[in-house]
C-alpha cells in the first residue's frame, strides 16, 4: 500500500518542471518551484498541517499538532523533516518522465525512439536490486528522485498519521526549500523562528541504508583581475595580460588536491572556471574541506596566492571576495543533541536496513541549518545515480524512506 501511495505522490510531483536556475539572482530561482510549493501547500493543509507559511523565498514550513494518549506523561521533542524542492539543471530536458519498470537484470531500455540504453556493466549497482520495481527517468532528463522522493516519503508519511490515530507523534514541523542544488539559497533564507524544533532531519540522495551528518566545509573565491591594455607595436613593459595573470594565479594550487585527484576526506581546491578578455579576467575557485581548520588554512592559502600575484604585477588590479557557502554538518553536534543521530541508526536496526554511513563529499540543506544551530543530519531517498540520465530508484528503498520518517516519530515519542 505504501509503494501504491509513494508511486502516486511522486508522479503527482515530478509532473511538474521545478529546476532551478544558477543564473538567476532571485530566490527561488525559477517559477516551477513556486508552482510545486503552491500544490505542495494544499497537499499539507489536507494533511492536517496547521500554520502553513510560504514565505517570499518560497520556503514552505507546516505545523502538526501533537497526537498523544490522553494519560502520557513524557517528554517529546518537536522534530522537523526538510526537503528541497527543485532539480538540478544538468543541461537535460527539464522536463521530467518517470517509469516503471520490473528489473529482471541486464540492460535497461530506456527510450526506444532515441535507443538510450542503460548498461548493467557500467551500472554496477543494478545487480543488487533483480526483481524488483524500479522508477527509471526516460533517458532525456534526471529521474527527479532528488528531491521529489523526499517530498513523497514525507507527504505519505503524513497521510499514514492522518488514516491511523494510534500512530502517536509530538508536534512536528516540515519545511520545504527551494535552490537546494545551486548553492542551498533556499535553506539560508528559511527563518528558524518559523521552524522551532530541537533537531531536524534532511532526506535527500543516496541508497538504502546511507546515513550522512559529515558534510564539507565550502567556499567559493572569485578573483577578479584588471590587467592594462596596450597595442601590441607598444605592448613592451606597458602590457599586462589578465588572462595570463590568471593562469598564474591558478597553477599555484596543488593539481594532486583538486576533485578528481581526492576522494573520503581529503579536501581540495578547484579552479572551477576562467573567463577573460584582453582587459579583464575572472577566476572561480570552489573551497572544500571536512576539517575546520584545514577549510580555513585553504582560505588562508588563496589570501597569500593573490597578495604575491599582486606584488608580481603591480600595475594590475586584482580583487579577491571569499565567501562560505555552509558547514559541516558534524561541527554541530555535542552530547546533548546527539540523540538526534541514535534515532537515526535505532529507526534503521527497527526496520532491519544495514547502515551505511559517509562522510558526504558535498552538502545537504542541513549543512547551513546545523550551522545555524539546528542539527540537522540525513538519511537515504533510496536512489542511485543523482544528476544522471541514469538516475534511478528501486521502489523497496523508496519504501522504506518513508518508514524511517514514520519510525523516527515512533521513537521520538515514547515515554522518556
Amino acid at each position: 500500500m505504501l509503494k501504491e501511495q509513494l508511486l502516486t505522490r511522486f508522479l503527482r510531483y515530478t509532473s511538474i518542471t521545478s529546476q532551478s536556475n544558477a543564473a538567476a539572482t532571485v530566490v527561488p530561482s525559477t517559477e516551477g518551484q513556486w508552482e510545486l510549493a503552491r500544490l505542495l501547500q494544499k497537499d499539507l493543509q489536507d494533511l492536517g498541517l496547521v500554520d502553513l507559511k510560504l514565505s517570499p523565498t518560497c520556503v514552505l514550513i507546516g505545523r502538526l499538532p501533537a497526537n498523544l494518549p490522553v494519560n502520557f506523561t513524557g517528554l517529546v521533542p518537536k522534530v522537523g523533516f526538510v526537503a528541497h524542492l527543485d532539480t538540478v539543471d544538468v543541461s537535460l530536458n527539464p522536463d521530467l518522465h518517470p517509469q516503471l519498470i520490473k528489473y529482471t537484470g541486464g540492460d535497461v531500455l530506456l527510450n526506444k525512439e532515441q535507443n538510450i540504453i542503460m548498461q548493467a556493466t557500467v551500472n554496477s549497482g543494478l545487480a543488487k536490486y533483480v526483481g524488483q520495481d524500479i522508477l527509471f527517468s526516460d533517458g532525456l532528463s534526471v529521474l527527479g528522485a532528488d528531491n521529489k522522493a523526499a517530498i513523497s516519503a514525507i507527504t505519505v508519511a503524513l497521510e499514514e498519521l492522518q488514516k491511523n490515530p494510534v500512530l502517536y507523534h509530538g508536534e512536528m514541523y516540515f519545511a520545504f526549500v527551494p535552490d537546494e542544488e545551486i548553492g542551498l539559497r533556499g535553506s539560508k533564507t528559511l527563518d528558524l523562528k518559523d521552524f522551532p524544533v530541537e533537531f531536524a532531519y534532511t532526506i535527500d540522495c543516496c541508497e538504502l541504508g546511507e546515513v550522512v551528518y559529515e558534510t564539507f566545509n565550502g567556499g567559493t573565491a572569485k578573483i577578479e583581475i584588471q590587467g592594462v591594455s596596450a597595442h601590441p607595436m607598444s605592448a613592451k613593459g606597458v602590457l599586462v595580460n589578465p588572462t595570463l595573470v590568471a593562469m598564474d594565479l591558478a597553477n599555484c594550487f596543488d593539481r594532486k588536491q583538486t576533485p578528481e585527484n581526492t576522494d573520503g576526506k581529503d579536501g581540495y581546491i578547484w579552479v572551477k572556471s576562467l573567463s577573460s578578455n584582453q582587459s579583464k579576467a575572472t577566476l572561480m575557485l570552489d573551497i572544500r574541506d571536512h576539517h575546520k581548520d584545514l577549510y580555513e588554512a585553504k582560505k588562508a592559502y588563496i589570501q597569500e596566492v593573490v597578495d604575491f600575484t599582486r606584488k608580481r604585477y603591480p600595475t594590475a588590479v586584482i580583487k579577491l571576495d571569499l565567501s562560505d557557502t555552509y558547514g559541516n554538518i558534524n561541527d554541530a553536534v555535542t552530547k546533548e543533541n546527539h540523540k538526534c543521530i541514535d534515532y537515526i541508526y535505532d529507526a534503521m536496526k527497527n526496520l532491519n536496513i544495514k547502515p551505511k554511513t559517509i562522510a558526504m563529499r558535498g552538502s545537504t540543506d542541513g549543512s547551513v541549518l546545523s550551522a545555524k544551530g539546528l542539527l540537522t543530519p540525513n538519511f537515504f531517498t533510496g536512489g542511485h545515480n543523482f544528476h544522471s540520465n541514469y538516475e534511478f530508484l528501486p521502489m523497496d528503498s523508496f519504501e522504506k524512506s518513508c518508514q524511517m520518517v514514520l519510525e523516527i516519530v515512533k521513537l521520538t515519542t515514547k515515554e522518556q
